[in-house]
């Protein structure tokens, strides 16, 4: 199968890539600059010079689907970025891939389009998009998820993948951002880091996609996860332990007090225009104090979806990877 993947020189891209390679796909991934030129070439995928702001039925030519990884997933900026990059930038990849007459298209979603503050337990596809959420990467991801749906059609089927908490070696959010926190004394744990979460390490998400690009249904979301859920605390300090950084004497400070940090901090820089981030986002400081738990049961019962990794199996050779038995 030829197969071509945006956001390639990405965590979740690069997996991907790595699976498609090892079942045998022909790979084509979109390349913006040279340096995503030698990643690409050196996970083995073929390069293709292009961008989401001009992508053209050319770009993906010949192939048979579309993986779509790419999203800005910065932690702030202004609604512009994010909707240019994640709603205009998915209706341009959508609109390629037609005119080029792919015949399947897995968009990356997230859990986060539906979320616009509330607790979410034990939530399935049923739950409605958060088209109006106040968090700009909820709302524009949601945006994009109802583009790709939508888009569906009799030669053309698109569907959408919503991991919770995507993780693993390479992972380049989640981790860097709290290592670096601690490493500067800032982290503290929200509410005591109590709430339920769901995660999903980034290769049970890459078998998710070679199954939905084999068998999904399109016009359908599913849910992909680790399986049961565990508490912030008890997957974040084990997921950083097993990078070296100790989690376990760091303060915690109550919900209401960093959701009033955070909205306080945004109010600052957006009104002065201050460089960089708020130390702490409502998005960030919500999507942590609040309980997150998803269903994969459609997956399973769908797309075959098992996973190929628990999450000690995972965390287990994340120590391997930081601490491996030739330096202990």
């Amino acid at each position: 199968m030829d197969v071509f993947v945006t956001g390639g020189s990405g965590f979740v891209g690069g997996a991907v890539i790595r699976a498609l390679l090892e079942a045998g796909a022909r790979v084509r991934a979109m390349s913006r600059s040279p340096q995503s030129d030698a990643k690409l070439a050196l996970l083995g995928a073929e390069p293709v010079r292009c961008s989401l702001d001009g992508v053209a039925a050319a770009d993906v030519e010949g192939a048979e689907a579309v993986v779509h990884c790419a999203a800005y997933v910065e932690a702030w900026g202004p609604l512009s970025a994010y909707w240019n990059a994640n709603v205009e930038g998915t209706r341009r990849m959508l609109e390629a891939a037609r005119a080029a007459g792919v015949g399947r298209f897995v968009h990356i979603g997230t859990e986060a389009a539906l979320f616009h503050g509330q607790p979410m337990k034990d939530v399935d596809e049923t739950e409605p998009l958060a088209l109006n959420s106040p968090y700009y990467y909820s709302r524009t991801k949601a945006h994009a998820e109802r583009a790709v749906l939508q888009a569906h059609g009799p030669d053309f089927a698109t569907m959408s993948l919503r991991p919770r908490l995507v993780w693993g070696p390479g992972d380049q959010t989640v981790g860097p951002v709290i290592k670096q926190m601690a490493a500067k004394g800032a982290f503290s744990w929200i509410g005591g880091g109590k709430s339920l979460t769901s995660t999903c390490h980034v290769d049970n998400l890459a078998h998710a996609v070679m199954l939905a690009i084999e068998r999904g249904e399109g016009g359908q979301a599913y849910f992909v996860t680790d399986g049961p859920p565990v508490t912030v605390r008890d997957f974040l300090t084990a997921y950083l332990g097993a990078q070296g950084v100790d989690l376990s004497k760091s303060r915690s400070i109550p919900t209401p007090v960093a959701g009033a940090v955070a909205f306080t901090g945004e109010a600052l820089w957006r009104t002065l225009g201050l460089p960089g981030e708020p130390p702490v986002t409502r998005f960030a400081a919500d999507t942590m104090s609040r309980e997150c738990t998803v269903s994969d049961a459609k997956a399973r019962a769908r797309i075959a979806y098992r996973p190929v990794l628990s999450r000690e199996e995972g965390l287990a050779a994340l120590t391997e990877v930081f601490d491996p038995p030739s330096v202990r």
